[in-house]
């Protein structure tokens, strides 16, 4: 099992054309966004221009979270709105508006990938997922098999658990949870 640390003052951002994205974690290491071709991408993005087309990708499911307000948006011509924290899941090839200005958590994950799921958590977890993600939403200790890791708003923890052993894990504050299983 393999434990991975990404701190979000150590992301860089890039340009995309509704603001500015950070991308935490690309997988495989060797992927590259601009190939777009992928297993996951986990990305943070500010939304700074109204309305915002949303980039498109053919071959992914998608995860959006707003992260400091709600979301009013527009897929495939239909109107809809997220509350803050609400899990936003849309295919990466639809057409997506957004006419909220604000900063979101993505995470991409490709089709071929048959089991994956995002939520919000604070309980307790017990799983034997191949990749777990845990994301911080305020400062939080997360406790991996009871070794504690201190992470500040918006860092990232990546299990790689690719033998599938049980892994116990224990929040002290909400958390985005999600699995992902046969890469």
């Amino acid at each position: 099992m393999n434990i991975h640390f990404f701190p979000k003052k150590d992301t860089t951002a890039s340009i995309w054309s509704g603001g500015l994205t950070y991308e935490y974690m690309i997988y495989p290491e060797t992927a590259r966004y601009s190939d777009r071709y992928f297993v996951f991408r986990i990305s943070s993005a500010t939304i700074e221009k109204v309305p915002s087309e949303f980039t498109k990708f053919k071959g992914y499911h998608r995860y959006l979270v707003m992260l400091d307000n709600s979301l009013d948006i527009e897929v495939n011509q239909e109107k809809k709105v997220y509350e803050r924290y609400e899990i936003m899941e849309f295919n990466s090839d639809d057409e997506v508006t957004s006419y909220t200005k604000g900063i979101d958590f993505n995470w991409m994950v490709s089709e071929k990938i048959g089991h994956h799921k995002l939520h919000i958590t604070q309980s307790n977890q017990n799983c034997n997922a191949q990749i777990v993600l845990l994301f911080s939403l305020h400062t939080t200790v997360i406790k991996i098999n009871e070794k504690p890791y201190h992470l500040e708003p918006y860092d990232l923890l990546i299990i790689e658990n690719q033998k599938k052993k049980n892994i116990m894990l224990d929040f002290s504050n909400d958390c985005l949870y999600g699995i992902l299983e046969s890469l």
